[in-house]
């Protein structure tokens, strides 16, 4: 792999690395169709698209028994897993909930309250493949938000995977449905015979459900939009290579557009981190997909004049997960305002958070974190303010009110407290 320096990239060279798209335009015309489809026809539509992206003639849509018995039947080191994770995660997120509030500001009693959606919506990768995690990240923060009905996604195939079914009952969901794509974003959306319409869609899935909830923001909330994982190693010249040569080579394995960078002021680490790579690349097991991830315009590994100019790059690249490897790790997470979850220290590789430490791994990308965080348990909840004001707070404030009325044209609104002392 080859160290490139930041001075000098050119301005494609920093697009493609600063601007990175979730890819969903390619798609977006079909995705409306088949969200059209489904909101028109509801369960037919969903077995047609299942049969014709996923290969599988779907029977029965509601899993949600065949959850609870892979539950029951899971091996039992692999479930004791799951618990470990979901109480972890479970943990984390209950110090989230806020509590309500009321104080006194002068007279006038202020205060804000907290309640959670009705029905939401997870969506949980899946198919042929194992993606317990995600249905761990997903469902456990509605449940500790308190959403009285959790509805799950997950796609279908000739034998859905134990352990995601397992981990999906484990964390709680109420009703597990076995669509995926687009379709299972629309039928979560607008609703079907089967499958029950929610409030709230969230969770990670590839550009035809990123697409999707595009398609459907506005009738139903979403989360965000988000595109191929990615991670920013930013390392000192204290940072061991095999470490950071490590943590590239997991987050590679995710997608072919993964994004993979390491950023340092330090020129025999970079290089160090480049041989690495090029030394385990053979030794990968998904190596087409890390290859093709490595080879992706918004991967690399980045030689700064500074670790200032380092701290400059990954603050613009505001990356999905964000590595700190150095020896002053805090001083550096200082001077970061943009990611979406931060890693410190040499031990604590992005995989504890992918599965077990406790954080939440549905995350911005694309330079998402520059305007919003992962998903939390404030996800699934809605606030509302509440206010008491006495006759002499009133008072106070009349003048203030029935001045701004009038210069807006709203003489009802200024009539509405001068009625009140007459």
């Amino acid at each position: 792999m080859e160290v490139r320096d930041i001075e000098a990239l050119g301005p494609a060279d920093r697009r493609a690395l600063f601007e990175r798209d979730a890819g969903v335009d390619a798609v977006r015309d079909d995705v409306r169709d088949i969200v059209e489809r489904v909101r028109d026809e509801g369960d037919v539509a969903i077995r047609d698209f299942s049969r014709e992206f996923d290969g599988v003639e779907v029977g029965n849509l509601d899993v949600t028994d065949a959850a609870e018995r892979a539950h029951e039947e899971l091996d039992d080191d692999l479930l004791a897993a799951i618990r470990t994770a979901a109480d972890n995660v479970r943990e984390f997120h209950e110090r989230q909930v806020p509590e309500d509030w009321r104080d006194d500001f002068g007279g006038r009693e202020l205060g804000r309250r907290f309640r959670p959606l009705s029905r939401v919506g997870v969506y949980v990768p899946g198919g042929a493949a194992a993606y317990p995690s995600s249905a761990l990240m997903g469902i456990v923060p509605a449940t500790v938000a308190g959403v009285d009905h959790v509805v799950v996604t997950t796609p279908p195939a000739e034998e859905l995977n134990p352990a995601t079914l397992a981990a999906i009952h484990e964390a709680g969901a109420d009703a597990v449905y076995s669509v995926g794509g687009a379709q299972a974003v629309a039928a979560m959306a607008y609703g079907t015979e089967t499958v029950t319409a929610v409030e709230k869609i969230v969770g990670p899935g590839n550009r035809w459900v990123t697409a999707a909830k595009a398609e459907v923001r506005g009738d139903v909330e979403i989360d965000f939009l988000a595109g191929p994982s990615e991670v920013l190693v930013l390392a000192d010249e204290t940072a061991d290579p095999s470490f950071v040569a490590a943590d590239l080579l997991a987050q590679a394995e995710h997608d072919d557009h993964a994004s993979v960078v390491a950023v340092t002021a330090d020129a025999e680490l970079a290089e160090a981190v480049a041989e690495e790579i090029d030394e385990r690349l053979p030794e990968c097991d998904r190596r087409e997909t890390v290859e093709a991830a490595l080879d992706n315009d918004a991967s690399g590994v980045f030689l700064a004049r500074s670790m200032s100019e380092a701290v400059l790059f990954a603050e613009e690249y505001a990356a999905e997960h964000l590595s700190i490897q150095a020896d002053d790790d805090e001083a550096l997470l200082d001077r970061i305002e943009s990611a979406g979850s931060v890693f410190l220290g040499p031990y604590t590789p992005v995989a504890a958070g992918d599965y077990a430490s406790g954080t939440n791994h549905v995350l911005p990308t694309g330079g998402g974190a520059r305007r919003f965080g992962g998903l939390s348990v404030e996800t699934f909840l809605r606030s509302t303010t509440v206010q008491r004001l006495d006759r002499d707070a009133l008072d106070d404030l009349s003048g203030t009110i029935t001045t701004l009325a009038e210069a807006e044209g709203l003489t009802g609104h200024a009539e509405s407290v001068r009625r009140r002392f007459e």
